[in-house]
């Protein structure tokens, strides 16, 4: 059996520029498969799977919000703290216009435009998360304290 090739990706640039200890984690993608299909390939709970959202505000500012894998946004709660009208999930080309990434792979980190970053606060309090790392199929496994000090992420409670 060959050894995979792993892209080299801006977010894993990103990673390694800022110094971030991670580990890659390669998985079969599959398409609309989503954090359910990468937790059951790589044998972890669901709750550490990181979503990376892009979403807009009401006035079509974009921004990125991190989320368990197995909890939803509620755009309401999400608005109400932004002290914004109503946000939105950005449409796929916009998003990827955005952030430089395919959707099912978009990543945080290495974002062709700079975005302002939120995060559901449990996420803050687990050992370790696993987040896309720029390609469809590859995570990287850190403990959110990596994340957290690089991308600086506003804590917010949203999910449902």
């Amino acid at each position: 059996m060959g050894k995979e090739r792993i892209p080299v990706t801006p977010a894993i640039l990103a990673m390694k520029r800022n110094g971030l200890t991670y580990t890659l984690r390669p998985y079969r993608y599959e398409e609309h498969g989503g954090t359910r299909v990468s937790a059951r390939e790589l044998g972890v709970d669901e709750h550490e799977v990181v979503k990376t959202l892009v979403m807009e505000e009401d006035g079509g500012a974009p921004f990125i919000i991190l989320m368990h894998g197995d909890r939803q946004v509620s755009t309401k709660a999400l608005a109400r703290t932004l002290g914004v009208k109503a946000v939105a999930p950005c449409d796929p080309r916009t998003a990827e216009k955005h952030t430089g990434y395919r959707v099912g792979g978009t990543s945080p980190f290495g974002t062709k435009k700079p975005l302002r970053i939120f995060m559901e606060e449990g996420i803050a309090g687990l050992p370790r998360i696993l987040i896309n790392a720029g390609s469809r199929g590859l995570l990287a496994e850190m403990a959110p304290a990596e994340l957290i000090h690089v991308l600086k992420p506003v804590l917010v409670k949203v999910a449902v």
